[in-house]
């Protein structure tokens, strides 16, 4: 068996699992400050655990994605000129990552709107990455659907 890892693999690997550490404990926390009303025991949990566990993983995805960017582009690709997709992408990340490193201090006060926005900033950049496609700069070709006809279908005898 022939093993082969490569950097560019193992830094996507590290990405996906720093962004989907990020989200679930994103939705947690999330859940914790809801739960912190009127019981003083858990006041700031919510925001530790995004501080802790939700800013560390946006932030090791950050690393990971601008490390992938410099290997591929080392690799010879170039994702800026793949269209429109990865400008999208790249913009909502950075206000995601920005959000994310504001949100602790809004959850320590009480207030979750950041904390949602940063999980709405969270699906639409895995919206925008699992439909590549529909940001393609060329548009998609269809080709025509040739019509059954009695010659072309099969007969019974």
């Amino acid at each position: 068996m022939n093993l082969k890892l490569e950097a560019v693999n193992l830094l996507k690997w590290m990405h996906f699992v720093a962004m989907s550490i990020g989200g679930g404990a994103a939705v947690v926390a999330l859940l914790l400050s809801g739960f912190e009303e009127g019981k003083e025991d858990l006041q700031g949990l919510a925001a530790t655990v995004w501080a802790k566990v939700v800013a560390w993983s946006f932030r090791l995805a950050l690393v990971a994605g601008i490390a992938l960017l410099v290997l591929m582009i080392q690799g010879g690709q170039n994702p800026f000129k793949a269209g429109i997709y990865f400008h999208i992408k790249l913009a909502l990340v950075f206000v995601l990552v920005g959000l994310s490193e504001m949100t602790p201090k809004a959850l320590a006060a009480g207030k979750r709107g950041s904390a949602l926005l940063v999980l709405v900033l969270f699906v639409a950049v895995a919206f925008t990455v699992f439909n590549k496609g529909l940001f393609r700069k060329d548009p998609l070709t269809v080709s025509p659907e040739l019509p059954v006809t009695a010659a072309t279908s099969a007969t019974a005898r």
